[in-house]
């Protein structure tokens, strides 16, 4: 695990992990949004790479997606966001989340060198399978970058170490069967899966899919390492565009507060 990494979840209260698309609502716009989420209190920062087909994220992420694209956003521009927040944030975790396309297009070693070199700790390929390590996670791992996978209500037993095997930094928990930012689980539902997932890896466990309230990240990080938010957070982006960064630290700033209170269980 990148040392960044650890650190985030080494405290006793859960880490808040917080998602914005890069490029939405323009490249130029997004460091500043990006700060915001740090000055409120984000723990993770994961750094959306927007792509034409987001099949596992809902309205809100598809629709950030469609604008970062539409404001001309290219992955040398993520790298180049991720470059000039990593000079500004260099203690902060920045883990890049999207689809095999743009990561593989050039080829993994490409990929993986030129996200070592802006200083990104993870990678969360929603669209490549444990089976299908090969295609990245090598290449990830041998520049120090985790390979952060997702596990999911229909993850089960059988199945999870196959998800857990190669997996590192952490696990993503998705906790509704389902897209981004529509469907919240039940507390006793992600309280069960926390559990049992605690029970098949040393790795932290960070809840995420539908997490919108302070009092819902509170309740979930009573029993999770890590809480994650980013369709609520988009939203605010898609209201207030480029002026997003003011409503964006208040917004963080109540879930952090949140948090700050809760003590997270023992692994």
């Amino acid at each position: 695990m990148s040392a960044r990494l650890a650190r985030a979840f080494a405290e006793r209260r859960p880490a808040l992990v917080t998602f914005v698309t890069a490029g939405d609502p323009t490249p130029e716009a997004t460091g500043a949004i990006l700060d915001a989420l740090v000055d409120g209190g984000a723990d993770v920062i994961e750094l959306g790479m927007p792509f034409t087909d987001p099949m596992a994220d809902g309205p809100a992420i598809q629709a950030a997606n469609i604008r970062s694209l539409a404001a001309g956003t290219r992955t040398a521009d993520i790298l180049k966001i991720a470059t000039a927040f990593r000079e500004r944030h260099p203690d902060v975790p920045l883990v890049l989340m999207g689809y095999a396309n743009p990561m593989l297009r050039r080829s993994p070693g490409w990929f993986a060198e030129a996200a070592a070199a802006a200083g990104v700790d993870g990678v969360i390929c929603v669209d490549i399978p444990p089976e299908e390590d090969d295609a990245l996670g090598p290449e990830l791992r041998a520049r120090g970058i985790d390979p952060i996978r997702l596990a999911t209500p229909t993850t089960n037993s059988a199945r999870l170490p196959q998800v857990l095997d190669g997996a590192s930094g952490f696990l993503y928990y998705v906790s509704v069967a389902g897209i981004t930012g529509l469907q919240q689980a039940a507390q006793g539902s992600i309280d069960q899966a926390v559990a049992r997932l605690k029970a098949s890896t040393d790795l932290p466990i960070a809840v995420g899919f539908g997490v919108r309230t302070p009092e819902q990240a509170a309740a979930i990080g009573k029993v999770a390492d890590g809480v994650v938010v980013g369709s609520a957070i988009v939203e605010l982006v898609a209201t207030h565009g480029a002026d997003a960064p003011a409503a964006v630290r208040t917004y963080v700033q109540s879930l952090s507060e949140a948090l700050a209170s809760t003590r997270k269980a023992l692994s």
